[in-house]
């Protein structure tokens, strides 16, 4: 077993937050986030890739890097771009927890965060609310579907959470 926790839902739910939490509380994993390792190997930002060379191109990143990540990574925490649960090899690389939020709860979130503006900008996928709304909608199942565990973002603090998640990738380890 990898022992890697991979953090997966929606753009703007707090992979990235809760990640950097788990590794706080358990001093054996190191947190991993999947779009900056992917800005890292182009050397270009997200927004810009998407710009240029498309979604699809972003795509076949994602999957460069779970690859990867199935290859060489143990005792992470990896927090994942909201499109990243369709890379092929996803349950190879770790136990997947969905970190579930309704759209609302979301985008409330990011637009009354203190750097709202900062947080928009970097999800090119997240500036037409609409649109980013009906792609929820397209995904909400499907995050589950990939999922080991579920855990309802909005039913406590991120403490709590982190706690809960523990306890279930640990007793699913056992």
């Amino acid at each position: 077993m990898k022992n890697n926790i991979v953090l997966i839902g929606f753009m703007g739910v707090g992979k990235g937050a809760l990640a950097r939490r788990l590794v706080r509380k358990d001093s054996a994993l190191y947190a991993l986030d999947t779009d900056d390792m992917i800005e890292s190997l182009t050397n270009t930002k997200i927004k810009k890739i998407f710009a240029t060379a498309g979604e699809s191109a972003f795509r076949a990143l994602e999957q460069k890097t779970a690859n990867w990540l199935e290859k060489n990574v143990t005792n992470a925490v990896i927090s994942t771009g909201g499109g990243f649960f369709k890379v092929q090899n996803i349950k190879k690389i770790g136990t997947i927890v969905y970190l579930k939020a309704e759209f609302d709860w979301i985008y409330s979130r990011i637009v009354e965060s203190p750097n709202a503006k900062k947080k928009l900008k970097k999800r090119p996928l997240f500036q037409d609310s609409e649109k980013a709304r009906s792609l929820f909608n397209e995904r909400y199942e499907a995050y589950e579907a990939v999922a080991d565990i579920v855990v309802d973002m909005s039913a406590g603090d991120q403490e709590t959470i982190a706690d809960e998640i523990i306890r279930k990738v640990r007793s699913l380890q056992q």
